[in-house]
């Protein structure tokens, strides 16, 4: 628990005499979701969050962070509680015992830091980053919420420009730092390859002394790199130290084996994908590094569920569904396009694919390989957005285009039976997810009496 007035000090705030031993836990940004004791971070968006401190006080927070006083209330006061929100984490988390592992990387950020969860709770008391809460709220929140006797904690960073992980990760403070990859998303932001790779690098700015780096060993950027401490590396392509050896892709499942440090550890994945071996291997490492017993790491990872729209097989009317609509670049879609070929059907193969967003200059050719792979994928491949109409074009005489949502539904519809296999994907900014939503409500109201 931590005192208004320890929060105070922390970030240089003020908080009026009668309400400084008045404790928190956790904190909230929406005053809908607050829980019992956290505390309620007043923000100045669309809508002054302070109109909002009555409601959170009334749903159980114990107080409010806000950039002025509202009578009869217990709060800190701020320039800005932003930034407040972050100097409170990161004093926070300079107390704590237990460890943290920072995730970052292009694309399987949340995969990972799933993966890696269900790992580290084999042996440790774990807490890891709820949903996708990544950024500069998400992350304070989630160390925040870190309880007491927690002994690990799986943090996940994401980004857009230069100098945000720097931020993030000098308020977790990582001891294990993880990039699981480089790959072209936010280069629209970021101008090129290298420089997501100097954005994501930005993690070791926070590691702990005597901390642990952990890199994709496949990624030819990442190995040149120069760090301030030896790596340890993951891969299947390249000399590892964790390397996955014997691969079978199957249906619903993934195996391998993963060789390192004198071990040869059997996993068992129940996701399909050779990108899920990536994956494994980084959870494993982690793992391996903090202590965990090669047999808990396999059997952990052998009831691996992912979380969201992520790569999810849904059986609706006797169609199969692959729900990846969480987000989309280019590795990842080409990932999802490789499960989706590779995959057994009685029927056709549909990819139904919305536009990958933020490539910059980079997003025409992007959107040509898209539609080329989706043809080599899929019989019939249905597109929504602007960019994806050259993706339309490169996919040929298999391809059609639309302008809504509900027009690509009509026709996936009208095109596709019982027995298809069809992936939904997109970046989360197209929204793929309302065109599976309207999809299967069709279909379940086809088969209501």
């Amino acid at each position: 628990m931590i005192t208004l007035k320890q929060a105070a000090a922390f970030c240089g705030g003020a908080v009026l005499p009668q309400y400084e031993q008045i404790a928190f836990i956790g904190a909230a940004i929406d005053s809908r979701a607050v829980e019992p004791g956290q505390l309620f971070v007043a923000l100045q968006g669309a809508r002054d969050g302070h109109d909002f401190i009555p409601m959170a006080i009334e749903h159980g927070a114990a107080a409010a962070l806000g950039e002025r006083q509202l009578a009869d209330v217990p709060m800190i006061v701020v320039p800005d509680a932003r930034l407040a929100l972050g100097a409170i984490a990161r004093h926070w988390r300079e107390q704590m015992s237990c460890r943290v592992v920072g995730i970052t990387g292009s694309v399987g950020k949340t995969t990972t830091k799933e993966m890696t969860a269900a790992v580290l709770q084999s042996t440790f008391q774990t807490h890891k980053t709820k949903k996708n809460f990544n950024n500069d709220l998400g992350l304070p929140m989630t160390i925040l919420d870190i309880p007491p006797a927690c002994e690990a904690a799986v943090t996940e960073m994401g980004m857009n420009h230069l100098g945000e992980i720097s931020y993030l990760t000098s308020i977790a403070q990582p001891d294990v730092a993880v990039i699981t990859n480089i790959g072209t998303m936010h280069i629209e932001n970021l101008g090129s390859r290298e420089g997501i790779l100097r954005a994501k690098l930005e993690i070791l700015e926070g590691l702990r002394p005597g901390g642990q780096v952990i890199l994709n060993g496949d990624e030819p950027l990442l190995r040149a790199a120069k760090l301030p401490v030896k790596p340890l590396f993951f891969g299947i392509d390249t000399e590892c130290d964790l390397r996955a050896v014997q691969i079978e892709l199957g249906q619903g499942f993934t195996r391998f084996i993963a060789e390192g440090f004198g071990q040869r550890i059997p996993i068992d994945l129940p996701v399909e994908g050779r990108h899920n071996v990536y994956d494994a291997l980084a959870a494993a490492l982690v793992g391996l590094s903090l202590g965990v017993r090669p047999e808990r790491i396999a059997k952990a990872l052998s009831f691996f569920r992912n979380t969201g729209d992520r790569q999810n097989v849904l059986e609706v009317g006797g169609y199969t569904l692959i729900a990846d609509c969480y987000n989309a670049g280019p590795e990842s879609v080409a990932a999802a396009l490789a499960v989706l070929r590779a995959r057994r059907t009685p029927g056709r193969r549909v990819a139904v694919l919305g536009d990958m967003l933020e490539l910059g200059d980079h997003a025409p050719a992007a959107h040509t390989e898209m539609g080329r792979r989706a043809a080599e994928a899929a019989d019939l491949v249905l597109l929504y957005g602007p960019m994806s109409r050259l993706a339309a074009e490169a996919a040929g005489e298999k391809a059609l285009h639309f302008e809504t949502h509900e027009d690509l539904v009509r026709c996936l519809r009208e095109r596709t039976a019982p027995g298809d296999l069809i992936l939904f994907k997109g970046s989360h900014g197209m929204h793929m997810e309302r065109a599976l939503e309207l999809f299967t409500k069709e279909i379940e109201t086809e088969e209501a009496p």
